[in-house]
């Protein structure tokens, strides 16, 4: 029987792969196809809309424009969205990222969001949004909950209260502007017990090009989304959970069929991402991989009709605020140390967490700073 499920499950795989070839194939000849009768309406002047053209898709207005950043946050996830003078921050690392996010935002003297998403409550993800909004102030922010039982997630929501700004829940379906892009939330769709799965996961469309945004989002909350009949097909793809094999599924690749993935990932990170099946199912897509641990920051602009990418690295070289930083915290022993302290290092993983805010806060919870790093 083991067998059996074993050859169904290689055949199934095997069919989809060959679907994605196919697919692919098709693809290039529409496009050929569309570029020729594109040239012959404009030989002739005609100005009707072609027969089958996504009629949803409007070119980029003029002066227009539109930049990804994906942050070097490691193995985490960041990204910036810049379009017409307005920003969105999807996610910020953690907590030990919160420095290089407050000082990315710095650089592009960006001191507002309108949109600020954690995607979910992972400290990988929420950490370092509290270094955002010590430097910016904002608009919104979106997140799968209102409260979480982190340090990480608790601080996020402190320097909202600080704002005067509480956590909106967002419901597949939901529609926004982001400049003349358009933003869709597309999931969760449901609750879940799974944390990774109550990611929120967003397309984001400009002029014809489109970018999905996917959290941590595993195979349960890609298949809820598949069976909602939502449209995935997006130019580009920032892959599910670091590249984790329980992400990027066969069948949701198979509705998204990206040009370009981009995985933000730590190098040399001990959970083996990405994983080896994961980049072999991206290539079967055909689609062209950036990876933040081996190219650093990636930044992909869009004109409407074609994305563009290039590389850069941010340097965390200010502290969010004065008075505040980031922290290693070691629970057991109640001390507190610099990130780069050796006695980070021979710390218990289970003893070990990251902490962003003021060292009077530290001081206020019992906690007393480390001999060796004087933090």
């Amino acid at each position: 029987m083991t067998q059996t499920l074993t050859d169904r499950r290689e055949r199934n795989e095997n069919y989809i792969m060959g679907d994605l070839k196919k697919r692919q194939k098709r693809n290039r000849i529409l496009t050929d196809l569309m570029k020729l009768i594109l040239c012959a309406l404009l030989m002739t002047g005609c100005q009707s809309q072609i027969p089958g053209s996504l009629d949803q898709e409007q070119p980029a207005e003029s002066g227009s424009s539109f930049t990804v950043r994906f942050l070097d946050v490691g193995q985490a996830d960041a990204a910036l969205i810049l379009c017409d003078g307005e920003s969105m921050l999807i996610d910020g690392g953690n907590a030990e990222d919160s420095s290089l996010v407050y000082t990315c935002l710095k650089n592009l003297d960006i001191s507002h969001l309108n949109y600020i998403v954690c995607t979910h409550a992972h400290e990988d993800h929420v950490g370092g949004l509290s270094g955002a909004l010590q430097f910016a102030s904002v608009d919104h922010a979106l997140a799968p909950v209102e409260a979480y039982d982190s340090r990480a997630f608790q601080s996020f929501v402190k320097y909202l209260d600080q704002q005067g700004k509480s956590i909106e829940i967002p419901e597949a379906g939901d529609t926004f502007p982001l400049g003349s892009a358009q933003v869709e939330v597309l999931g969760p769709v449901r609750e879940s017990d799974d944390t990774n799965n109550t990611s929120i996961v967003l397309k984001i469309t400009y002029g014809e090009t489109s970018f999905l945004f996917t959290g941590d989002a595993e195979r349960q909350e890609e298949e809820d989304i598949l069976n909602t009949g939502a449209s995935l097909k997006s130019t580009v793809l920032k892959v599910g959970h670091h590249g984790s094999d329980t992400s990027t599924t066969y069948p949701f690749l198979r509705e998204v069929m990206p040009e370009y993935a981009v995985i933000s990932v730590g190098e040399g990170n001990s959970y083996g991402h990405p994983t080896e099946n994961t980049l072999s199912r991206l290539k079967d897509a055909g689609a062209q991989i950036y990876r933040t641990d081996l190219m650093g920051d990636i930044i992909c602009t869009s004109d409407g009709t074609n994305v563009f990418f290039a590389e850069e690295q941010t340097k965390p070289e200010e502290e969010p605020a004065e008075g505040t930083g980031t922290y290693i915290l070691n629970t057991r022993s109640k001390k507190f140390h610099l990130p780069a302290c050796p006695s980070v290092k021979e710390m218990s993983e289970k003893n070990k967490e990251s902490y962003s805010g003021s060292r009077e806060e530290l001081l206020s919870e019992g906690y007393t700073p480390c001999g060796q790093c004087k933090p």
